[in-house]
C-alpha cells in the first residue's frame, strides 16, 4: 500500500519530484512511498522524451535514478506538465 496517493500522473509527479532537484529514487522507494510499480519504465519514457536520466547504485546495490534539470537540447521547460 502506498504511503501517499498521487493527484497527478506518474510522469508529471516524477518530473517535478526528480528533475533538477538533486533527489533520487529507487524502485523500492517508488513502490512503497508513491505506488509507482515500474519506475524503470517511467525512466525509459523520460529518456525517450529527451530528458537526461542518471542511474547509479545505492548502498543496497539497487538502481537509483536522478533526472537532470536540462534536457538533451539544454532546455529547462517542463515536458509532461
Amino acid at each position: 500500500m502506498p504511503f501517499t496517493t498521487l493527484k497527478t500522473t506518474q510522469k508529471e509527479f516524477l518530473e517535478s519530484h526528480l528533475r533538477g532537484t538533486g533527489n533520487s529514487l529507487s524502485s523500492a522507494q517508488a513502490a512503497a512511498t508513491y505506488g509507482i510499480m515500474n519506475l524503470r519504465a517511467r525512466m525509459t519514457e523520460f529518456r525517450q522524451a529527451g530528458l537526461r536520466v542518471r542511474k547509479h547504485k545505492n548502498t543496497e546495490g539497487r538502481a537509483q535514478y536522478t533526472v537532470s534539470a536540462r534536457d538533451i537540447k539544454g532546455e529547462r521547460k517542463q515536458i509532461f506538465a
